[in-house]
């Protein structure tokens, strides 16, 4: 029987040693992607948040980090080149593979790059 995957207090409990006062992710936890989905700058708390280091990141793309099956963006993409933001969940999957449930709000910048802000909902196996 396979262990079970830890929770996030779990994860942060393990990187910090102690219980976060908040679990939310704040303003710091920001990505910025490419059109062809692969990181180009990733926060220091984002990394943290997925258990990778930043060169890790920036050699991966959302979608290797991405709960396979969770994501519509093919399926929205055209209206948010249109609109130039979205807003909805996604689910990360971190190095451990728990799964990490953000709200994001994403934008298109002035360079063309895809610049997203997160939350924190919740975590789970």
């Amino acid at each position: 029987m396979a262990a079970p995957k830890p929770s996030l207090i779990d994860l942060q409990l393990t990187s910090t040693g102690s219980i976060p006062h908040s679990t939310r992710v704040q303003a710091e936890y920001v990505t910025v992607v490419s059109p062809r989905h692969k990181f180009v700058e990733v926060s220091p708390a984002f990394c943290k948040l997925l258990g990778y280091t930043e060169a890790e990141l920036l050699a991966k793309s959302y979608d290797d980090v991405t709960v396979p099956g969770t994501s519509n963006i093919p399926m929205i993409l055209g209206l948010f080149l249109k609109a130039g933001y979205m807003t909805g969940i996604w689910v990360f999957a971190h190095r451990c593979g728990t799964k990490l449930f953000v709200r994001y709000e994403t934008f298109v910048r002035g360079d063309g790059l895809y610049e997203s802000h997160l939350e924190l909902l919740g975590a789970g196996a």
